[in-house]
């Protein structure tokens, strides 16, 4: 049973996370995986908690929401 998780910054929404869900069980079902064997987890992560090139990604993209 493959459990795929996902990172992404906090304000992703529920819309993109049920798209995620959908789009990514869809890759393992159609590797043969059977669909109630996939699970997807969608974290949130703050962008003070994300470190890109040794800062967090909440000053290095201060002009990305």
């Amino acid at each position: 049973m493959p459990i795929i998780q996902v990172n992404v910054w906090k304000g992703f929404g529920d819309e993109k996370a049920k798209k995620v869900i959908k789009e990514i069980t869809k890759v393992f079902v159609n590797l043969g995986i059977p669909e109630q064997a996939v699970e997807v987890i969608v974290n949130e992560i703050p962008k003070t908690h994300w470190g890109i090139s040794g800062e967090p990604a909440s000053e290095k993209f201060k002009d990305i929401p």
